[in-house]
Parts: C-alpha cells; structure tokens; sequence
C-alpha cells in the first residue's frame, strides 16, 4: 500500500478510506522516525478530525508534540490549539462540582476500608496464631518447633527488612526496565496544571510530603503508586495518560493515587502478603514433618496442621484479594470527593482502556510495562478490551455502558473477580455515577439505564447457564465418580471385577466428550458479526463457546513478552480480540506453529472462524483463518478432547471385556 494513494483518498476527502490505509500504512512501516511515517501519522490525525474521531485526533496529537522531530512537534503544538475548539467524538462531557472536598456516601460500595482492612488483618493474625498454638500443643519435639520459630522469625525479619528495602529496590527496577524519569511538580504543571493543584491541595489537606513523582515514557496509559511510608511514596505514571486523557482527567487519575498514598495501601498490603507468606511456610513445614518417620501420632498431627494451613492459606489469599479490591474503591472515592469529578474518573478508566487497546493494535508485541505493572496499576489491563473497544467506535454512552452489563449482571464476572486485584470496570464506574448524583451532576454514563436494561435480563438463563457451566467445568471429574460408582454397584451383582476398572474410564471418557461439545459447539453455520457486538452479550461465558465469524486483519502476537507465541491479536472496525491458536501437536506444534507461521501472517486481511468467549479478558479460541485463497490455517481445541474422550471409552470398554474372561 502506497502513502501517495491515502493521501490521494485524503484530498479526495474521502476520509474514512484515508484513515483506513493511512492506519494500515503506519502499522505496516518499521521506522517510526522516517518523514513518510511522520507525515502518515500527521495526515491520519487530519483524517480522524474530518471523520468526527477527536479524541484519536486528540490522542495522536499529543503523541506528534512528543515526536524528536522539531517540525513535526512545532505542527503538533500548532494544530492542537484547533483540536481543543473540537467536540469529542462522544457525547458533552458531564459536569463536575463547583467546590471540592463535598464528603460523599459509599452507599454500600467496596464496604468500610477500616473494616476490610480490620477484619483481613484479624483473620490472617488469628489464623497464624491458630497454627502456631496447635503446633506447640500437638508435638511432643522440641526440634520441629525450634526450626518453624527460625523460618518464621526469618519470613518476619526478611519481609520488614523488604518492606523498606524495596522501594529502593523498585527505583532500580524501574529504572532498568521502563527508563523512568523522575521529575519535579512543576514539571507535571506544564502537562497538567489541574494535577499539580490537587497534589498541593491533598499534601497541605493531609499533612504530606509531595511523592517522589515518576514518568515514564510509553505511550500505554497507567498509573501506580508504591513505598513503604506515606512521606516517602513514589507516584509513577506513563507519558500515555498525558496522552489520552484530558486535564482534569490526569488530575483525577493523580488524586485516585494519592488516596492509596493516604490511607496507607502499601503498608497494609505488605502487612496481610507476609501473613499469608507465613501461613504457607507453616504448612510446608508441616506437610515435610508429616512425612517423615518416627511418632505416628505427631506425624498424624503434623499432616493435619499442614492441611489447616493450608486451607488457611488459600482463605488469606482471597482475603488479600479483596482487600486489594476494596482499597481500589476507597482510592475511587477518594478521588471523587477531593477533585468534585466523579464524572472525570469514570472518563479516565474508559479512555485508559481505549488507550491500551490504541497501543495495543499499533504494535506486533504486548506491552512490557502493562503485563509488569498489571496488580500496581490504576487499571487492570485485561478487562480492556470490551471497554476500550465500545470507546473506540462510540457515538454515544450507551455503546459503552451496554459492555458494562457483564461486568454487573452475569454471575461469571462475579466469579472471575474473585481472583482479581482490581474490581471489574462496570462496577467502579456504577459506584462513581453515584457520587456524580449525590453532588447534583447529571452522570458521563447513564448507568441507570444500563440497570434498568440488566433487570430485564433473563435471570433464569444468567443463572442457569452458570450453574450448569460450573458443573461442566468438572465433567471429566464427575464423569468418573459416577462410573466408579456403578462399577462398584454392579460388581455386587457380578462376578466381573473388569467393571471397577473399566465403568470409571468410561465415565471419565463419557465427562470429557460432554465437555467438549459444550465448549466447541457446531461452527458450520457462525454467524458474521463484529467485535464490538459479540462483547455487549450480556450471557456471554468463559465456558460455553459461542461461535462466530469475524473480518479484520492480524495485527500482532497475543502472548506477553513471548518471541514465539502462537496466539493472534485480530482487529475489526468496531475494536481488537485474542485470537488463541491450537495445534494438533499440542505445544511443540504451538512453538513451531509461533516461531515459523505467525510473523509471516501480521498484517493479512482474513477472516477468523472461532468460538467467542467472556472472561475478565474475551478472547476467541480459533478454528480456521481464511483469505481470499482459501484457509490458510486451521486450529483444533476439539482434537485432544475427542481423542482423550474416545481412547478414554474404548480403554474402558476394552479393560472391562478382557477381565471379564480372565
């Protein structure tokens, strides 16, 4: 594709066209410096201002004023003095409060932080005294008591040392890896004014220092804070926020940060991690005492103090989890209450996704900074997609709000949560439309509505289908304590001892094939459809396979940080989807297939044949890939399955006739 005819198709004014190659173009050109990719990505941002796309006018604007190119910044500098006179792309803006610092009810939202904080603190303290006292009482030796005493005050020493240690540490790190620049307020006034004014503001109003601010340079927007005390915090974001989001936005992104510096996040969180740390060495040490010789009885004893703490482990690591999502409401509040912009928060998260979904397309590799930062961050990159995805093509709110009904109404974003650091987006931005209502703000999101359309939702097939994937999700399991059931209830009645080997393959065999027809149902007959579309399906399940045919072009690899990973990255007109590929192979056919096929098909035109999917982050399990010349790849998610399920069966069934004639 030549520059010369997306320019024509520019001057043309046929804009739309001009934008689609000139995009193709710059993802196609290797060297971002030259003039032809500079002046691409100058003509795409005239292209997005004529088709009413401002706020991807806005975003590559902001980039063009970063560029080392002193014509192209002066251009930049210049032509953003229009931009800011142009409306977005979404509708106007929702208002913000006058004055700043109105308290404002949680109503119910996240919970009490003291609370959360109090009770997980308690339950981790007591649950490690628990396992000490039993310890004590149980053993008759002093030896095993004298070592765990050693390993634990080891784990206590180490962690406190670590807990001043490594923001040190982290300095470095970050240092080595994302180059971060660290900068005076003033500085960030220059990109920011509304920022520097709220961080002087809550350091005055909270009695402290100014955080060690941080740039860094990558244009994937995400914030985080980390230390070990509130004077000595650092606050790291990436040159992306200034990009995407608007000044107030930056400013309420900065003050969400500023909340975890001020209640203290990082301690506590460091406090809960070491007690869950020390639950999980009590049960090591007492699962390798439990298996050693001697006394039978302090062996037994030995072996259920390992499976209590292990249990209690596992509680302690839910309980962090919600913790770590309960500070993340707090820190939204907090936000809300000291910038009087609840409205503007609920814009930052929606522009942060819109943003790592931008970079994520315009690179054939994820980001570095985004995966390393992912349980730091102000945003969990993973539930991106759908949100960044309905931004990108919004001509309205209610296109966003309707990818919300999952995060709020399907039992699997309940469930999938549990093992996030971060609460799903739809619920963070419910909780700030609601202080946008207590300060009298009409709502960026008319989240009521979305409400009121996922009360209408059929709550029997939500719920249904959830249990019966919950089931599902054990079928193999299942299927085997149910063959070994019958096999041992006709052995009863026969002589025929095949059957309580043969009856639990069988059913095993039986559980895996159900499974897989379940997962892989029929494609033959997908149904065309776009990306944005198949996101706004408020049943939509991880499990339950739903097939589907998109168009688009193949933009990059999905695996992090991996040279050879054989997963895709799709993007259509309406966003950008994972597409995860399957050899018949297994992983060797994997590395192969990622190491010799993948680079050659970045940048084709296809069609993708998959079974769409909802989690946290949707994705698409892939069949075939075609282009104009026909299929060019096939994937098998069915094929292991089948094979197991079937040989699973006639093993059975085999094993179950030869022992009967023995």
């Amino acid at each position: 594709m030549s520059l010369q005819s997306a320019l024509n198709a520019l001057n043309q004014k046929r804009y739309q066209e001009a934008a689609e190659l000139l995009e193709q173009f710059c993802r196609d050109c290797a060297e971002h410096n030259s003039s032809d990719y500079l002046s691409a990505q100058m003509w795409l941002m005239k292209a997005y201002q004529a088709t009413g796309e401002t706020e991807k006018a806005k975003a590559l604007c902001q980039k063009l004023i970063m560029s080392e190119n002193p014509q192209v910044r002066s251009w930049a500098e210049q032509a953003s003095q229009s931009l800011r006179q142009t409306p977005s792309n979404v509708s106007q803006k929702a208002g913000r409060a006058a004055t700043t610092g109105m308290k404002l009810a949680m109503g119910g939202v996240g919970g009490s932080l003291a609370l959360a904080s109090g009770v997980t603190m308690t339950l981790l303290f007591g649950m490690v005294l628990a396992l000490g006292l039993s310890l004590v009482f149980i053993l008759g030796s002093d030896n095993p008591l004298q070592g765990l005493a050693i390993a634990i005050g080891i784990t206590l020493v180490f962690n406190i040392a670590a807990f001043f240690i490594s923001p040190f540490i982290m300095d470095l790190t970050q240092g080595w890896l994302y180059q971060t620049r660290w900068v005076e307020l003033a500085e960030v006034e220059t990109l920011s004014p509304e920022t520097a004014k709220v961080i002087r503001q809550v350091c005055e109003q909270k009695k402290l220092k100014t955080p060690r601010l941080g740039i860094i340079n990558d244009q994937n927007p995400t914030a985080f804070t980390y230390g070990s005390l509130p004077n000595s915090a650092r606050l790291v974001v990436s040159q992306g926020l200034f990009t995407y989001l608007d000044d107030d936005e930056i400013a309420t992104v900065y003050a969400h940060e500023l909340g975890h510096i001020v209640h203290w996040d990082f301690a506590v969180m460091t406090v809960a991690s070491t007690l869950v740390q020390i639950c999980y060495l009590v049960y090591s040490t007492a699962r390798r005492f439990g298996r050693g010789g001697g006394d039978s009885k302090v062996k037994d004893a030995m072996q259920t103090a390992a499976l209590v703490a292990y249990v209690f482990y596992v509680i302690g690591t839910y309980l962090v989890l919600y913790l770590s999502r309960t500070r993340e409401y707090f820190a939204d509040h907090f936000a809300a209450e000291s910038t009087g912009n609840p409205n503007g928060l609920s814009r930052a998260l929606v522009k942060i996704a819109y943003g790592i979904l931008e970079e994520g397309s315009r690179t054939q590799e994820p980001s570095r900074l985004i995966e390393g930062t992912r349980a730091l961050g102000i945003y969990d990159h993973k539930a991106a997609a759908s949100t960044g995805t309905a931004y990108r093509i919004a001509s309205d709110t209610q296109k966003i709000g309707r990818v919300f009904l999952w995060d709020m109404f399907n039992p699997w974003g309940w469930w999938m949560e549990l093992n996030s650091t971060h609460p799903l987006t739809g619920k963070r931005v419910r909780a700030l439309s609601n202080y946008a209502e207590q300060l009298g703000l009409p709502t960026e999101f008319d989240m009521g509505r979305v409400i009121g359309e996922g009360k209408t939702l059929n709550k029997s097939r939500l719920y249904g289908n959830f249990f019966l994937d919950v089931v599902l999700y054990g079928a193999e399991t299942i299927g085997f304590l149910v063959g070994l059931v019958i096999g041992v209830i006709l052995l009863s009645n026969s002589p025929n001892t095949g059957l309580v080997l043969g009856a639990p393959l069988i059913g095993l065999g039986i559980g895996i094939l159900i499974k897989a027809l379940v997962m892989f149902p029929d494609y033959k007959q997908a149904p065309e459809t776009d990306i944005l579309t198949l996101m706004s399906d408020p049943y939509a399940s991880p499990l339950r396979g739903q097939p589907a045919k998109l168009e688009g072009q193949l933009i990059g690899r999905g695996d992090a940080g991996y040279k050879f990973g054989s997963d895709l990255k799709i993007q259509d007109r309406s966003g950008m989807l994972y597409l995860h590929y399957a050899s018949r192979f297994g992983p060797i056919g994997n590395f192969l297939f990622g190491m010799k096929r993948v680079q050659s098909l970045i940048g084709e035109q296809v069609g993708a044949v998959g079974w769409f999917r909802r989690g946290v982050a949707p994705w698409m399990d892939l069949i075939q890939l075609q282009s104009e010349n026909g299929t060019i790849v096939n994937s098998y998610h069915r094929f292991w399955s089948f094979i197991l399920g079937g040989g699973s069966i006639i093993l059975g069934v085999v094993l179950t006739m030869f022992l009967s004639r023995s």
